[in-house]
């Protein structure tokens, strides 16, 4: 006698996503409590005794549809009954069936498992066939008894958050209101800054905000905003201005510079960091330089050394890399350094320690010491790669910081001695030439900055750009220079410009091919009607140098053309697509030069959502937050001790933003309610909706029990 049974795992949905990728499958097994009376099978003629699925790539919805068939019979050994008396069925009812999900992976480490569910034949047996979606469970220990002593203690904090998002016109109050708060007067009166004052983390506010000001393009103003109202604050606070307190504390526009760069800058630091992070892991050099944890054998000159050459590496390929900064992180660093230079003009260096604060000691720095967390390693680093990474991560955090007397930056007497290599001038120019670059491009309104920023400057060779009817169009050396202002050459350095090109009026920057005037490392910049500057490079290092930063600082003008022409138009036709017309326009797609914009997939409307649940959860400081503008704008004494912390400096706008807040926030709840009461009332236990071990379903259904049998 046997019991014949099979199960379908037909689909997944929402499994996490693992050090950035998900390959799930699924393994089902059959146990049970005593498998001496009981010999569990599978029918001969299915072959994966694993009993596994095939591995779904690239996907955390994985469609499997994929059937496990398996039979419970007596073993010969047990005796010669041919059925199954009362004890048989009690062992049966007691097995059940488990559901494993792993994310499959190349790492020494295993897969990683993903979840699991357990279904009881006993609950099986009632239905010959039964169909449901469950909720994933962590693993079980197999219920073995553990004393408390034996595995010690673990003090966790977690925080569940489930939120149901509407169509996009339900929010469309609330998200106007938080897309209008960078342009809200005073900005502290705003939408997104209340949001800030009354979460407990400011990081719990900056995260949704980011996202929604990200998606909507609205995330330079707003940051702009806040960093003026910081700096102003800061001046208030410290009477001796001291500008190295700016952007240092936990504020909000230090979390939302924080959060916009782990967001727009994440392949920045890919393309940046993660070749050489990469060769650290996998090389293993020794590079410990305190003399007490020298390990035997290891000599402490060699260690320098290998440290010293990976600290330069890294620091040449970011002082190197400003072409490569997103745009929408060079639009917020030109805001800090313009806002910070106009409130501390007495110090030359604040335009350069207001955006090192943030590249280097909140973005560089970190990925080096954490590159797991940064999606740079698939894992935390070993610990002796872990204390190579420390050690670099401290010196070039110390490099761009442009401190007076760096060594006196480390408590360490060996990362001082350490030091000693880096002090050079040559590191300090490079770093101003990386912050120059990264803080000055993507603006519209350039000549917002007193004194223009030289990029770049050196002699190339220039064609005539023909701007007389009549004339040789010969090819003299120039002297050319660039600033964030204008594109320049003059006959040597130091001379009255021949000609400036705005910046605004720089629509394409490309390489010229050689065909056209049989000379090499020839690239053109294309200005408005069609008028061209030919130039020639001294070599293809310096033509890529020119081609990038001339496209960096012009990559956002609005009338940027999006086809050329890769060849000369000589002879009365265009070389390239052989079209006569000199207006005709270009043959072939622009380059764009630069990945320095990258798409995020960000649901507007669900960051509003979570916005609003912040709103909501937080009402009791929103009231509180109303009554103090109420006193403020009655008593302007000595503040009252509850209310000292909010930041409020014009009580009336703030009390209009905060009313409105709340009545955005009330009406949400009320369509939450009611979305609830019909959700529940259509669905089942065990649909999509509600899979089982949905304790969301479970609670509603017993309130609603208990509300009936009171009401009876």
């Amino acid at each position: 006698v046997c019991i014949f049974f099979f199960s379908r795992v037909l689909e997944c949905q929402g499994l996490p996503i693992v050090n950035g990728q998900c390959d799930p499958y699924a393994t089902v097994t059959l146990a049970g409590p005593s498998r001496q009376v009981l010999h569990i099978q599978e029918l001969p003629f299915y072959e994966d005794e694993a009993k596994k699925t095939k591995v779904k790539k690239k996907t955390n919805n994985p469609h499997f549809d994929e059937v496990f068939y398996f039979e419970v019979t007596r073993p010969s050994s047990y005796n010669k009954k041919s059925h199954f008396d009362i004890e048989d069925v009690d062992e049966v009812d007691k097995m059940e069936i488990r559901v494993d999900l792993w994310n499959a992976s190349n790492l020494k480490f295993g897969d990683e498992f993903l979840g699991e569910l357990r279904l009881p034949l006993k609950f099986l047996r009632q239905s010959s066939s039964y169909e449901a979606w469950y909720f994933l469970q962590p693993r079980d220990n197999g219920n073995k008894s553990l004393k408390p002593d034996d595995l010690g203690s673990l003090r966790l904090n977690v925080v569940y958050t489930e939120d149901h998002v509407f169509s996009s016109d339900y929010y469309s109050p609330l998200r106007d209101l938080l897309l209008k708060s960078a342009d809200v007067e005073p900005v502290s009166a705003s939408a997104a800054h209340i949001l800030g004052e009354v979460c407990r983390e400011k990081q719990e506010a900056a995260i949704p905000l980011v996202r929604l000001f990200l998606h909507y393009g609205r995330i330079v103003p707003f940051i702009s905003a806040i960093a003026n109202a910081e700096v102003k604050r800061t001046q208030k606070l410290f009477t001796s201005r001291d500008p190295n307190t700016i952007f240092r504390g936990n504020s909000l526009t230090s979390k939302c510079i924080d959060e916009t760069m782990k967001l727009a800058g994440m392949h920045y630091l890919q393309v940046t960091l993660k070749p050489i992070i990469d060769e650290i892991c996998q090389v293993h050099k020794p590079c410990e330089i305190d003399p007490v944890k020298l390990k035997d054998g290891e000599n402490l000159e060699n260690n320098r050394e290998n440290l010293r050459q990976y600290v330069d590496r890294i620091f040449t390929v970011i002082t190197k890399s400003g072409v490569s900064c997103p745009t929408v992180m060079c639009d917020i660093f030109f805001s800090l350094r313009e806002s910070a230079a106009k409130r501390f003009q007495g110090d030359l260096d604040v335009r350069y320690t207001a955006v090192s604060s943030f590249i280097f000691l909140r973005f560089f720095a970190p990925a080096i010491l954490s590159p797991n967390l940064f999606q740079l390693t698939p894992h935390h680093p070993d610990p002796q790669t872990s204390r190579t990474l420390t050690l670099i991560s401290k010196t070039i955090q110390t490099l761009g910081s442009l401190s007076k007397s760096k060594s006196a930056n480390f408590k360490e007497s060996y990362m001082a001695s350490f030091y000693d290599y880096f002090n050079e001038q040559k590191y300090a120019d490079a770093v101003k030439n990386f912050l120059d670059l990264i803080s000055s491009s993507g603006r519209k309104d350039h000549k917002s900055i007193e004194q223009p920023i030289l990029l770049k400057e050196g002699f190339m060779i220039k064609r005539a750009q023909g701007r007389k009817r009549f004339g040789m169009k010969n090819f003299k050396k120039r002297w050319f220079r660039l600033t964030n202002h204008e594109f320049t050459y003059q006959k040597s350095k130091g001379d009255h410009p021949l000609c400036s090109i705005p910046i605004e009026n720089i629509l394409a920057v490309e390489r010229l091919e050689e065909e056209s005037f049989k000379m090499k490392n020839m690239f053109q910049v294309i200005q408005p009607e069609r008028r061209v500057l030919y130039i020639q490079a001294n070599n293809c290092v310096e033509a890529k140098d020119w081609i990038d930063i001339l496209t960096k600082v012009s990559q956002c003008n609005k009338k940027r053309l999006t086809v050329y022409h890769p060849s000369a138009y000589l002879n009365g036709h265009w070389l390239c697509c052989k079209a006569t017309a000199d207006n005709t326009p270009g043959c072939t797609p622009c380059t764009g030069g630069l990945p320095a914009n990258i798409q995020l997939d960000i649901d507007g409307d669900r960051e509003t959502e979570r916005i609003y649940s912040l709103f909501n959860l937080y009402m009791p400081k929103l009231e509180k937050m109303q009554e103090a503008c109420g006193s403020k704008s009655v008593y302007d004494g000595p503040e009252e001790e509850e209310y000292s912390t909010f930041i409020i400096d014009d009580p009336k706008e703030t009390y209009k933003t905060l009313k409105l807040i709340i009545e955005g926030v009330g009406t949400l709840e009320q369509e939450h309610a009611q979305y609830k009461r019909d959700k529940f009332k259509k669905t089942k236990y065990g649909s999509q909706e509600h899979p089982i071990g949905d304790k969301s379903f479970q609670t509603y259904i017993r309130q609603q029990s208990e509300i009936s049998a009171h009401s009876i």
